[in-house]
């Protein structure tokens, strides 16, 4: 026990030091995980003892992420996904493998050959998903298709697991032999028995999350204590994996069938945040203990052999990606980030290259050099994405060598940065009714469209300094800011607000949460981008369900009224207390429900009905 809590403490406390290290400098969390575990393990200061032992443990954190993930995908968004999932991760798991396996067989026989052909062709799940994540990437249309292949990738793991002992060449020893589980051995059993438990696990898996589930978690949420509720999802998670390793399937793939079962429960939300800590943390372990297990004893002994295993591997991946992400036609500025992120090997290889010898298809000295290189590729993984960074934003500097227009416009009002599709509108408004904004656009494209229409825009980048000063901003009398780009308006405001107090400002926001940090900022005119649309669309919903259109104009008034006296008082408190905060916003809620409700069976005054707006605007 001792032991076991020595390094339970060795491995939280490398977490601790290594991973805010890594944040600042830029590294990000996954390479602040493998660094410590190369601080620690064998060959650093051998502060941990058997990494293969805290491996299998960890893994259990894949599982949970990939149940995680299906909790995020609804059956029918899995439906729309079917032609990105089969076709790039059916081509890419396809392609790799024959490729793989035609150099492999070059050197050893075809029936191994294949073996490491089908191993090395997966990619790391717990790696690229958790990096993407982190850089917000997950929802972006490259986000989306490396999902879809990694998906494809952990499905192939079950028929793979199916065909890897038919390719056994290896002499077993007693020793070697595959035991099965401990709880039952479905191997002992005729094929199609084997089959038939298969199948019926599968099932089981889904009457559960279909049918048994909601009742059995709307009991156990109605005794209201929270610790029985992560106690029902966590034994969720770990009976599902035991199920399927007793039948010999992957626990990650169960994981992901009953999270997507379970993405329509009304519970989804309380499974996720009660498991995602449970899941960070084996996660982050898992990545310390694959640091751990470089063997740099062998890696330099066979330092030719495995660098080349590891360039061999990515670079022929990455080819086979590009490729895959042309003939899919992903677009031209994501096929270098698709191409790159799922280039490694994956956790599964250390399972597979596991199960690939207790099972007499590779030999131990075909398997050590392999486990280094794909150790080393998920190394190198979260390097490329830094390097893919820096790229990206040098690209787009030296791409960007345009200059800034020359400026020079004083006595103007008002200054509006960015002419998108809302700032187009807004800047035809102005100027149609007699004010003249000065125009600027960081977007060189969009610029020099819109003066082929006669648009007076200039370009540069409204953050800068002097590119204020030239637009007349000391002049100036109102700021209006109208770029998506939360982070762009933030620094804008902060700007103005430090070199021209005196001026007014008035922004868009993307949501209620940015109108909140434009708050914190001293703006007090914010209007969010899409709500004024949402408000017109409402009368007009409303219209067309027979109200009359005066009633419908007073309905949204009294809607917009008291929405936004709700968000300043929201505001005040949406950053000290979350429960608080909710239920604030529902008794808001309720109450505006109220008065609108109160308002309808009142209003009768036949003055109302003598205007008839067509439109919300008239």
């Amino acid at each position: 026990m001792e032991q076991f809590l020595l390094q339970l403490f060795i491995f939280l406390a490398a977490a601790a030091i290594a991973v805010p290290i890594a944040k600042k400098l830029g590294l990000g969390s996954v390479l602040g995980y493998l660094i410590a575990g190369i601080v620690i393990g064998p060959f650093g200061f051998s502060m941990i003892g058997n990494v293969e032992d805290v491996m299998h443990f960890t893994e259990f954190g894949v599982v949970m992420m990939l149940f995680l993930v299906g909790l995020e995908l609804k059956p029918s968004l899995l439906w729309q996904m079917r032609t990105p999932i089969l076709g790039m991760g059916g081509t890419q798991v396809v392609v790799s493998s024959v490729l793989i396996a035609g150099v492999a067989i070059a050197f050893l026989p075809w029936q191994q050959g294949l073996a490491v052909g089908l191993i090395l062709s997966l990619s790391s799940t717990a790696i690229v998903l958790q990096t993407l994540r982190e850089k917000g990437l997950m929802d972006t249309s490259s986000g989306r298709s490396i999902f879809s292949v990694l998906l494809f990738q952990d499905l192939a793991v079950i028929p793979m697991l199916a065909l890897l002992p038919l390719l056994a060449t290896v002499p077993l020893s007693h020793d070697d032999g595959h035991h099965g589980s401990h709880l039952f051995d479905i191997g002992t059993l005729p094929g199609y028995a084997q089959v038939l438990i298969t199948l019926g696990a599968i099932l089981a898996i889904l009457l559960l999350g279909k049918y048994a589930s909601r009742p059995i978690f709307r009991i156990i949420a109605s005794t209201r204590v929270r610790e029985i509720f992560v106690a029902a999802a966590l034994a969720l998670v770990v009976g599902i994996s035991v199920l399927m390793t007793v039948v010999g399937l992957s626990p990650a793939l169960g994981a992901f069938l009953a999270g997507v079962v379970l993405a329509d429960s009304e519970y989804r939300h309380e499974l996720e945040s009660d498991i995602e800590p449970f899941k960070g943390l084996l996660l982050g372990i898992f990545f310390i203990s694959i640091g751990a297990s470089l063997n740099f004893t062998l890696i330099g002994d066979e330092i030719l052999l495995i660098t080349g295993l590891v360039l061999g591997l990515m670079g022929l991946k990455a080819l086979v990606l590009f490729v895959t992400g042309l003939a899919f036609k992903v677009q031209k500025s994501d096929r270098t980030l698709f191409s790159i992120s799922l280039a490694q090997g994956g956790e599964f290889a250390f399972v597979l290259f596991q199960f690939s010898k207790t099972n007499g298809v590779l030999p131990s000295t075909t398997i050590d050099p392999l486990i280094s290189a794909v150790a080393i590729s998920m190394f190198l993984t979260p390097l490329l994405f830094l390097a893919y960074d820096k790229l990206s934003a040098k690209q787009q500097i030296s791409g960007d060598t345009r200059e800034s227009d020359n400026i020079d416009k004083k006595g103007h009002k008002v200054i509006l940065a960015g002419f998108g599709r809302l700032g187009t509108d807004l800047g035809r408004f102005l100027m149609t009714a007699g004010i003249k904004p000065v125009i600027l656009d960081h977007d060189a494209g969009n610029v020099d469209v819109l003066r082929k229409f006669g648009f007076e825009v200039y370009y540069g980048d409204v953050t800068r300094l002097d590119l204020l000063e030239a637009a007349g901003a000391a002049e100036a009398e109102l700021l209006v800011i109208t770029i998506s780009d939360v982070e762009k308006a933030r620094e804008l405001v902060e700007l103005v607000s430090k070199h021209y107090p005196h001026l007014k400002i008035a922004s868009i926001a993307a949501d209620r949460t940015s109108a909140y940090e434009l708050m914190d900022h001293g703006v007090t005119v914010i209007r969010r981008e899409t709500y004024g649309s949402a408000l017109n669309l409402g009368f007009d919903t409303l219209k067309l369900l027979g109200f009359e259109p005066y009633e419908a104009s007073r309905m949204k008034s009294i809607f917009q009224r008291n929405d936004d006296a709700m968000l300043s008082e929201l505001h005040k408190i949406h950053r000290q207390d979350e429960e608080n905060y909710v239920s604030m916003y529902q008794k808001h809620t309720a109450e505006l429900e109220e008065l609108m409700t109160l308002d309808k069976n009142n209003s009768s005054d036949e003055l109302d009905k003598a205007w008839a707006p067509a439109n919300p605007e008239d």
